[in-house]
């Protein structure tokens, strides 16, 4: 089972990991409330489905070639992408031709990027552990950059007995070209995602991109999570996610 995008974000929130600040729409005018509750001045408005690839997507019969991520810089630009958003077909390299229907959008603070990166948590089946992999391509498909470019991505395996600890983080930290600061605040991170996957029973945990702002301050500005879907009688919140979606 997978859920999206805001809901990821607000489970990562609980464990400690920073997010933009945001909300959900489902229609123009929500939408609109939620920017007006963000200070701006520049909002994202994002298409939630079930599949990456939303930036670059298209929207079967638009009249623009704008995707299904876009910036908006004034309450009237959100409120005008979610109207050309909400209802409409999103085709993406992972939905097939037949595409998904956008019902609901997320809003979202933007934030100054100076660097993109990529980090998961998920469970090797190779060696039955649970393995983190990182990248400096972040904001890409990982498939992609792993057949194009392999030796950019780090994987590390979570030794069972000792969980995740602090050098492995710090590993991944400098594997990834981060110093001063960015070191603490990637260990902070990983712990908070390595408790989010194992205390939700998830089978994925991936923020893509990661991105390190102006301020050296560093951000999930993308959020992803796959669960065991017979683990989830332990954790009705997520269970609720699930159910929400069947009823749209």
């Amino acid at each position: 089972m997978n859920i999206h995008e805001y809901q990821a974000k607000s489970l990562l929130k609980k464990f400690g990991v920073a997010v933009p600040d945001g909300g959900v729409a489902y229609t123009p005018d929500e939408a609109l409330d939620v920017a007006k509750s963000l200070p701006g001045p520049v909002w994202v408005v994002k298409s939630q489905i079930h599949a990456g690839g939303r930036g670059a997507g298209r929207f079967k019969g638009g009249v623009s070639d704008e995707g299904g991520v876009r910036l908006a810089k004034s309450h009237d630009e959100v409120k005008d992408h979610a109207a050309a958003m909400l209802n409409q077909v999103l085709v993406t390299k992972q939905t097939g031709n037949d595409g998904k229907e956008v019902k609901r959008v997320y809003i979202e603070d933007g934030c100054e990027i100076a660097r993109e990166l990529y980090l998961s948590i998920l469970l090797d089946r190779v060696t039955s552990r649970i393995t983190v992999m990182a990248s400096t391509e972040g904001g890409m498909d990982i498939e992609e950059v792993a057949e194009k470019t392999p030796e950019k991505i780090i994987k590390v395996a979570i030794d069972p007995v000792f969980g995740m600890e602090g050098f492995y983080a710090r590993q991944i930290a400098f594997g990834l070209g981060l110093e001063g600061k960015q070191v603490g605040l990637t260990v902070k991170l990983l712990m908070a995602m390595y408790k989010a996957f194992t205390d939700l029973d998830a089978s994925l945990v991936e923020v893509n991109p990661l991105v390190v702002t102006g301020d050296g301050d560093m951000i999930a500005l993308d959020a992803k999570m796959n669960f065991d879907d017979n683990a989830l009688y332990r954790h009705p919140e997520i269970a609720e996610m699930r159910d929400e979606d069947e009823e749209d």
